[in-house]
């Protein structure tokens, strides 16, 4: 039997009134319908991290603030990571950014899969901007992602997802598999042979 993935998914705006929390959830509930998979909801609205980065290159021996170090786990035990984020003014939210800068080796040679919302482009702009940025921490994004362009009009009041169509099943069915088995490829890679930068 093949080990479980587990997989983080990351509910990157803080913002009130923010729209992530049933994007993600519904991201979520498809996700843990995969026998393969288990699932940990990292809200970063309830993570407390500072918005003031510590230099890490800074030798001052002091630990991280207690809400990065309670966070640390939770991101180091992940094998693979989904990261919701709405586009905002072409890019990805400040304190999304801020989470990834926090930590380093916790993101380290695993793989993110994108879903992202927004207006017409569906997020894919904030989409890019979060490749980039996972690049220089080297972790792997997945090629495809979950794109939903004017999510307001997706979802029903009560966040439940009125209409499934076939290119939106299409696309989270694809980005999950990638995503499960480039979790499977690395976490074989790291053991085999520990990634070190």
């Amino acid at each position: 039997m093949t080990e479980r993935v587990r997989v983080a998914v990351i509910i990157g705006s803080t913002r009130e009134g923010r729209f992530g929390p049933r994007v993600a959830e519904w991201f979520a509930v498809h996700a843990r319908r995969r026998p393969e998979l288990d699932v940990d909801l990292v809200d970063l609205a309830e993570t407390g991290l500072p918005e003031a980065l510590t230099d890490p290159y800074a030798d001052t021996g002091a630990p991280p603030p207690g809400p990065v170090r309670a966070l640390a786990p939770r991101l180091a035990a992940a094998d693979a990571f989904a990261v919701v984020t709405p586009e905002y003014n072409r890019s990805i939210p400040a304190p999304l950014k801020t989470a990834i800068d926090w930590f380093y080796r916790e993101w380290q040679a695993k793989p993110v899969a994108v879903v992202a919302y927004g207006r017409d482009s569906g997020g894919a702009l904030a989409a890019a901007h979060l490749r980039q940025v996972f690049a220089e921490v080297h972790a792997v994004t997945v090629p495809d992602a979950v794109l939903l362009p004017r999510y307001w009009e997706l979802f029903a009041p009560d966040g439940s997802w009125p209409k499934p169509t076939a290119d939106r099943e299409a696309a989270l069915k694809t980005t999950l598999d990638q995503l499960v088995w480039w979790a499977h490829a690395l976490r074989e890679a790291r053991t085999a042979r520990p990634y070190t930068v």
